[in-house]
């Protein structure tokens, strides 16, 4: 029996992330394989909690660090309770946003240092890390349009940091995939979902010998 694989997206704000764990996940199912859809912050009751206290607020609600931290104990929350019971059952995972996204966001654009970060990710959980990460990749104006465009001020935190600021993520998931090619597969998020979505199944398929069809995107 092939080991179940965890596969994250990553993507700053606007890419269709949503969008497309929907679409991958109607493609596991199609194919008859069992699949733990997830997200973070969140996942796990714990992990829920938590990110009500991170996504939702002024934009300087947090110091960096606190911030940092809470999305840390989000996420050891969210591995105890979620993501690794789900691969010990021999689930797939399918998780929108994972520890790319603290690199990226709080050490990267808020400098809170990457260093520090990797230190104490290793301490907390060694060597854990997805077999494959899609990383929706498209220029931060066209992202912030889309969500400007949805009119949904809930979860709108980080949305209100600034172009600067999302400039900064995407520079730092670009030197993310650069630094981790083997596992980090970056796809052009300016195309139609359709066309994103299809892109996303022919990475999942040559990562692990799978054979997913592309779903329909309605």
């Amino acid at each position: 029996m092939r080991k179940p694989g965890f596969i994250t997206l990553e993507g700053g704000e606007g890419a269709g992330k949503s969008t497309q764990v929907r679409l991958l996940a109607a493609a596991f199912s199609a194919a008859g394989l069992g699949l733990c859809t997830t997200r973070e912050p969140g996942g796990s009751p714990g992990g829920e909690a938590i990110r009500g206290l991170v996504v939702n607020g002024a934009a300087d609600k947090w110091h960096p660090v606190t911030e940092s931290l809470l999305f840390m104990t989000a996420r050891y929350d969210h591995l105890e309770a979620k993501i690794n019971p789900a691969l010990a059952r021999g689930e797939w995972v399918l998780c929108d946003r994972f520890y790319d996204s603290t690199y990226v966001y709080q050490g990267v654009a808020k400098a809170v240092g990457t260093a520090w970060l990797d230190q104490l990710y290793a301490h907390l959980f060694g060597n854990q890390a997805p077999d494959l990460t899609l990383l929706l990749d498209l220029p931060p104006s066209v992202g912030l349009a889309r969500t400007a465009s949805r009119g949904n001020v809930d979860e709108s935190r980080f949305e209100s940091m600034g172009l600067e600021y999302h400039e900064q993520l995407r520079a730092g998931f670009h030197a993310l995939a650069t630094k981790y090619p083997e596992r980090i597969h970056s796809i052009d998020a300016t195309q139609s979902a359709s066309h994103v979505h299809a892109a996303i199944v022919s990475a999942v398929n040559a990562r692990f010998g799978l054979a997913l069809i592309p779903q329909e995107s309605a």
